[in-house]
Parts: C-alpha cells; structure tokens; sequence
C-alpha cells in the first residue's frame, strides 16, 4: 500500500515545518488530491492515524480536497470537467480530449499551524 509511504512523506513534511518554526503545533495538514493521482483518499486517510500516532503531529487532522479531472476540448477551445476519469470525451462536444489540465494533483497546500 503506497499510500501508508506517501503519510509518512507528509508527516515527515510536517514535522520539518514544525521545527522550522520552534516546534509550533501542527493543528491540519491540507492536501489536493486529483482523481488521476492513483492514491485511495481513504486508505490515505487510515495511513495518516498509523503515520503520524508516533510523531510531532500526532493529534493532527488531513483533509483531502478531492479534484476532479479537467481537460481541454480544442473542439470548443474550453475547459471542460471529465463526467468520469474513464472516458477522455468531452462532455459537451464528444470530442475524445488529450490534454489534462487538473487531476494528477497529489499536493500538500496548506497547513494549519500554532505558533
């Protein structure tokens, strides 16, 4: 399960900010996860009590923003959000689309720090 290696990446992130700031208490740890990432929120979500139980941030909460995938249709020259990230169609024109640009995201954005 890749997803418990990528908890303790984020608990290893957030302790080294932590410390970077005199050891101020890690309240939140946000997190963008696209639905092309390859990573299971919820098996993230149960990875992060293992990871972080005997840490500096234990205690502490990740909340999954869930992005959904978004392509570029050359057809209508727009933006258009995938129906599902199984079918590369553009929802309004059909047109079978390349080019995603939202959904592979696996970021950690912002942290909610006590100083």
């Amino acid at each position: 399960m890749h997803e418990l290696s990528i908890a303790m990446s984020i608990v290893e992130l957030a302790e080294e900010e932590s410390a970077r700031r005199g050891g101020a208490q890690v309240n939140a740890i946000h997190l963008k996860l696209g639905a092309l990432s390859g990573v299971v929120s919820e098996a993230l979500l149960s990875s992060w009590e293992l990871a972080s139980e005997q840490s500096e941030v234990r205690g502490s909460r990740l909340v999954i923003e869930k992005l959904p995938v978004v392509v570029h249709c050359p057809v209508c020259a727009a933006s258009r959000t995938l129906e599902s990230p199984q079918d590369f169609k553009c929802p309004e024109c059909r047109n079978v689309v390349s080019e995603v640009t939202q959904g592979r995201e696996l970021q950690v954005f912002a942290m909610e720090i006590l100083e």
